[in-house]
């Protein structure tokens, strides 16, 4: 079922709820109240609609998605787990609507994190915002503004950040395990295949393609786009980099202890396949931080052969860390003092640390708040722009803005479709 508030309706209407909950009007959930979550975007949501779900005293009331048989698809697939049926929406807006909401869970396409999220918090909504956090740099800005101005709990689905041995491993680096650490080494590796051309095609009668390009400025519907392959359009997506890279530039920025870089450099380009996609399926970034470190991570969208997943380098030795947490500690002569196994890729503890910190009204107390998301996140926006410009950049130590190249410095932002721009 489509909302019948207009864009220009709602916005009005966020404001006014927003105005409310600040004044004290607006539920507030004790420690051991209820979480009422609706989530937007039945891809990853799917997964994080029976997860969210399966968490003591958490209602999923809404599930939404653009394309109305996933909507009736995810909820019948949260009853089968028995769980209250949640209500299958079109337009995310309703669940904004509902004063008995606390949260968004937002797992739309990238383009629409930033202002799903924004919109959310306007409304006095608490939000759990998929990777990448933002579709470009001035939106996470916005992104950390919205959520501090209106005291809402922002997590940004990287989950390792609750993994309790991800946890351990990154506290035995910064109680100096390996000594300085200098250098982290990131990969990540899949065997995607070719987009092919894409061609003209009418809209399926069950997607709603005007919502789903939301803040987006129109463009005409192919059928090679919708649901999974605007990823490799800059348009919408952010690439392999902003897909999976993400999770992997985190743990290297934690581990690191380091913000935001002083020169990012990048290499690549569209090399297995010759078609429609216009992000790197082969691509190797480097970003260097004060204080002599540096952080390197390479994609390979279309070959499996990986050499790990990320691994820290230090004055008296190393750490491998794995998907899931396991790591390895070796000695500066590289022998292996110490070897812990993995057991959770931190996924639940995430969702658990998230709704904690609503019931408890700790924003602070998240493990990757968007103030951190959006420092992870501008490592991968930083080096797209890097490969779509100049190849290298430099950047602020305090806020990563680009220095000197007015070329990179134009895509900080994006234009969006008339009346979407978000409002902070």
């Amino acid at each position: 079922m489509t909302s019948t508030l207009n864009r220009r309706t709602f916005l009005g209407s966020t404001a006014a709820v927003a105005a409310t909950s600040l004044a004290g009007t607006a539920r507030a959930a004790a420690a051991n109240d209820k979480v009422v979550v609706g989530v937007m975007g039945l891809s990853r949501g799917r997964s994080l609609s029976v997860s969210f779900s399966g968490r003591p005293n958490v209602e999923v009331k809404y599930v939404a998605d653009v394309d109305s048989n996933r909507a009736s698809a995810c909820a019948k697939l949260v009853a089968g787990t028995g769980a209250k049926a949640p209500t299958p929406v079109t337009d995310f807006r309703r669940i904004l609507d509902d004063k008995s909401v606390d949260a968004l869970v937002c797992a739309a396409p990238n383009h629409w994190h930033a202002p799903a999220t924004i919109l959310a918090v306007n409304a006095g909504k608490h939000v759990y915002c998929e990777k990448p956090c933002c579709h470009n740099p001035q939106e996470g800005e916005w992104m950390v503004e919205a959520a501090h101005k209106h005291k809402r709990a922002v997590q940004v689905g990287t989950q390792r950040r609750s993994g309790p041995q991800t946890i351990d491993a990154m506290r035995k680096l910064h109680e100096g395990a390996i000594g300085r650490v200098y250098l982290v080494r990131a990969y990540y590796n899949s065997a995607r295949g070719s987009l092919g051309h894409g061609k003209p095609a009418a809209v399926p009668g069950h997607l709603n393609y005007d919502l789903w390009q939301g803040p987006a400025p129109r463009l005409p519907y192919l059928d090679n786009r919708v649901h999974y392959n605007w990823h490799w359009f800059w348009h919408w997506g952010n690439g392999e980099l902003g897909n999976n890279g993400v999770h992997t530039l985190d743990l290297c920025r934690w581990g690191l202890g380091v913000d935001f870089p002083i020169r990012v450099t990048s290499s690549g380009g569209r090399y297995h396949w010759t078609d429609d996609q216009q992000t790197p399926d082969t691509h190797q970034v480097s970003f260097e931080f004060p204080g002599k470190r540096a952080i390197t991570w390479q994609g390979l969208s279309c070959n499996r052969h990986r050499d790990g997943f990320v691994a820290f380098y230090g004055d008296k030795g190393s750490l491998e860390l794995d998907g899931n947490g396991g790591h390895t500690v070796y000695d500066a002569a590289d022998k292996v003092i110490e070897k812990v196994t993995g057991k959770s890729r931190g996924d639940i503890e995430h969702i658990d640390n998230f709704t904690d910190a609503i019931r408890n009204d700790a924003p602070e107390k998240l493990n990757c708040e968007i103030t951190e998301g959006h420092k992870s996140t501008l490592l991968c926006h930083l080096g797209n722009i890097a490969q779509r410009t100049s190849g290298a950049i430099n950047c602020r130590a305090s806020d990563g803005h680009i220095l000197g190249n007015p070329k990179a410095a134009a895509l900080w932002a994006r234009d969006y479709e008339p009346g979407w721009k978000p409002i902070v």
